[in-house]
């Protein structure tokens, strides 16, 4: 309240100390430019690039992975709804009702280029003096994220009225102290998506390991083999190699959990720590249903005390001709989307897992390949955890760096 009073944040780069001004977006942002309306049929094979509206999220760089392209006719056309390099855009709309991203804004990076902006796209040209960083910086603030959930409209697709969006109060500092707060930010995102790059390539090295240190299909023997094994894998299903504990799964609702130190799995990982357990030792968890990731399908090890819900199979390797870690890596190389039934969640039935065929080696030769993949998933656990210390930390700037 006090800070409030004084309208000063509770963190400052030293040498500021002036109050910071009350003023409404409207008051920073000069221009408010829409998106152009864009039907199925006029997107083409090539041309000039689209902004994707998944293009707004909370690194402060535009994603421009899901971009589509537009004839250079269509664009003349819509000059209006032009962005290019290093303009600031946001999003005013938003498929999901909780609306993430909705309101967020980002800066066009990258070698010059021109867009085209869909509907529900912006582009923001600031009033001369106000920095860009300092407004993206705000954007992510928890005060800023509460007032657009407030404001938002409608269920299916929500949404925000321009009128709403420019009428958000804003407190701003002293040009300077924006610039300072800005690059601070800026420089902070700018690891933050270097930490994840680096983690995806890890991601995406360990795919490219499994797929040629596992035989692919209707091969009897890897691309890439450690030196000292010779011989062929044998082919079997996996309820050859491993037992199912399903039985032994128990779901408890979040209101009945009693909180604890052993983790409780659901179909994408740990949800929360509880008291007592389902299973203990060395298991295999493949999701049942609900999935986050059909094409990186969850399937992870786990040793020790776990409790497990009904949104996971429990596998463990039968011990005289199997070994966990490997096993997990082989069913992680297993394409386990072309197996799932139902509709909007798709669901991994049992006696379909069980049937999934394994290439196997001798034992010694699991243990092998299984260690080599511990120590890939040792490095991306470290990079993995560097990368949430640096989002909490991001999160308790925001939190204190801005009124």
């Amino acid at each position: 309240m006090r800070d409030e009073m004084k309208k000063v944040p509770r963190l400052r780069f030293r040498g500021f100390s002036e109050d910071w001004e009350l003023c409404k977006l409207s008051g920073v942002i000069e221009k408010l430019s829409g998106g152009a309306s864009i039907k199925p049929t006029d997107y083409l094979e090539d041309g000039i690039r689209t902004i994707p509206k998944g293009a707004v999220n909370a690194t402060g760089i535009a994603d421009l992975s899901g971009s589509k392209y537009i004839s250079e006719d269509f664009f003349e056309k819509n000059i209006t709804s032009h962005v290019h390099t290093n303009n600031l855009v946001t999003s005013l709309r938003d498929l999901v009702p909780s609306a993430p991203n909705m309101g967020r804004i980002v800066r066009i990076e990258g070698d010059e280029e021109q867009f085209l902006m869909p509907q529900g796209v912006y582009k923001l040209e600031l009033f001369e003096g106000m920095d860009g960083d300092f407004l993206i910086s705000f954007s992510n603030s928890d005060k800023y994220r509460k007032i657009i959930s407030a404001e938002k409209n409608g269920s299916t697709q929500v949404h925000i009225r321009n009128g709403e969006f420019l009428n958000i109060d804003i407190n701003l500092p002293s040009k300077h102290e924006q610039k300072k707060i800005g690059a601070f930010f800026k420089q902070l995102d700018d690891t933050i998506t270097l930490h994840q790059r680096k983690l995806d390539q890890l991601k995406e090295l360990k795919k490219a390991y499994l797929q040629v240190m596992f035989p692919e299909k209707d091969e009897i023997v890897p691309r890439m083999r450690f030196v000292d094994f010779e011989g062929e894998w044998e082919l079997c299903k996996l309820g050859d190699v491993a037992n199912r504990y399903d039985n032994l799964r128990v779901p408890i609702t979040a209101s009945k959990r009693i909180s604890g130190n052993t983790p409780y799995y659901g179909a994408n990982g740990i949800q929360d720590f509880v008291e007592g357990y389902t299973h203990d030792g060395e298991f295999i968890l493949v999701a049942e249903d609900g999935a986050n990731d059909l094409k990186d399908y969850p399937v992870q090890y786990v040793n020790g005390k776990v409790w497990v819900n009904n949104h996971a199979h429990v596998l463990q390797a039968k011990q005289s001709i199997a070994n966990n870690k490997f096993l997990m890596n082989a069913i992680k190389n297993i394409n386990i989307e072309l197996f799932l039934v139902g509709g909007s969640r798709a669901k991994l039935n049992a006696d379909i897992m069980m049937k999934l065929e394994i290439n196997m080696p001798v034992k010694n030769e699991q243990i092998r390949v299984s260690e080599f993949c511990t120590q890939l998933d040792n490095i991306t656990t470290i990079y993995q955890n560097k990368l949430n210390q640096l989002k909490s930390l991001k999160k308790s700037y925001l939190q204190n760096m801005f009124i």
